[in-house]
């Protein structure tokens, strides 16, 4: 095998499909990563945070291979691998982790310390996370196999189930890990500002935790469409009715328990204000207003450093113009950063394959061809309520 296709970021909102290299048992040093193994692309998804680096919105450079949500086949492994062998079918993590590192060790697996020269933290395909080679391609290397990847217990099942796990990767941990660290509990009560599929993801997470009520928020009525259909209640955010008072009509009180951030820096705002262009901060501003006291407050919306696309000078370097105040007098809780995705994903695996949360319906998964990787990213910035899986090899039309 040598020759290897992938989703390549080609700047001024574009991305086309080339002809890249094979992978290879190294790391982007070009050293040796014995450690390692190659793995035929069975699915890999295009995620909300590539298209913050489609846009212009990060410091990505042209020639990004994009792609961190991965799904495979091990087709070589290198000597070091222990306890994987070829034709088994593994999901991988987002975050690229040594397994070694204090943070590792400590299940903080997206701040590894040894993947990345220029900060914590790696990932495949994205701006600033170490220069590891993206999935949205038909072959890819994964660091580490034996600590990074999950392994499906068997192979028939898992191409049942496959839309499903393609899904533990990154958005159905990112959005149990927002709800995790809102408290969700049993009963509890529950806003997810966003409707896209990370959104959505949260929402099932919290109804899979016992969540008594949840509110999923957005502007995209198409996507409150979708939410309302898979049983979630909504408020629209591009209504001149304030949040508070579109939560006090469903609940009978203008707060919850718990609230979760889906949305991400590159927020607008409500009503006609969201007319008027982005407000960084409008979300987390928003969730301290209607969290109850002593509440929690997930955040696994994407916020970065460096933003060409802010809309002034401090957005542009990650300053946000918080009510931090009010936070502090409500005695709220934050909880920000990339998801250890290890440290959910076993669990949701086993949830998904008996039965008790089909994300891919709720997220709206739909399987797409390598080819029409470009107009699926169009399509995703427009808003549609889906969520594209690439086939790159076509194994799962084969499959059906």
């Amino acid at each position: 095998m040598s020759s290897n296709r992938g989703v390549v970021y080609v700047g001024q909102g574009q991305v086309e499909v080339q002809s890249i290299p094979f992978p290879k048992l190294v790391n982007p040093l070009g050293q040796a990563a014995e450690h390692g193994v190659i793995l035929r692309v069975l699915t890999t998804n295009i995620c909300g945070s590539d298209q913050h680096m489609v846009r212009g919105r990060t410091t990505a450079q042209s020639g990004l291979v994009l792609g961190h949500e991965i799904t495979g086949e091990i087709v070589e492994l290198g000597r070091d691998v222990e306890t994987l062998k070829k034709g088994d079918i593994v999901s991988v993590p987002f975050n690229v982790a040594c397994g070694r590192c204090r943070t590792c060790k400590e299940q903080h697996t997206g701040v590894c310390l040894n993947v990345n020269p220029s900060r914590a933290g790696g990932a495949y395909g994205y701006v600033d996370m170490g220069g590891w080679i993206g999935g949205q391609a038909e072959f890819v290397m994964v660091p580490y196999a034996d600590f990074n990847l999950l392994k499906f217990p068997d192979r028939d099942r898992a191409m049942e189930k496959i839309r499903d796990l393609t899904c533990l990767s990154d958005i159905l941990p990112t959005g149990y890990h927002g709800a995790v660290t809102a408290g969700v509990g049993p009963g509890s009560t529950v806003y997810v500002a966003g409707a896209g599929p990370v959104g959505l993801a949260a929402a099932a997470s919290a109804r899979l935790l016992g969540a008594a009520v949840v509110i999923v928020g957005d502007v995209n009525p198409v996507r409150l469409e979708h939410a309302r259909k898979v049983g979630f209640e909504t408020v629209d955010l591009s209504q001149d009715v304030s949040l508070a008072d579109q939560i006090a009509a469903i609940l009978g009180t203008p707060e919850v328990d718990s609230a979760i951030d889906a949305v991400g820096f590159e927020a607008r705002g409500h009503g006609h204000a969201g007319s008027q262009g982005e407000a960084p901060a409008t979300v987390l501003n928003s969730l301290m207003e209607i969290t109850r006291a002593a509440g929690k407050i997930g955040i696994p919306g994407l916020y970065v450093t460096d933003d060409p696309g802010g809309v002034d000078k401090a957005a542009k370097s990650g300053a946000l113009s918080l009510r931090f105040g009010l936070g502090w007098a409500k005695s709220h809780s934050f909880h920000t950063g990339q998801t250890p995705v290890m440290k959910y994903n076993r669990a949701l695996m086993q949830a998904i394959l008996w039965d008790r949360i089909h994300i891919a319906d709720i997220v709206g998964v739909q399987v797409i061809t390598l080819d029409e990787a470009p107009s699926g990213y169009a399509e995703f910035d427009a808003g549609v309520p889906k969520k594209f899986v690439i086939d790159p090899h076509q194994q799962l039309r084969k499959a059906a």
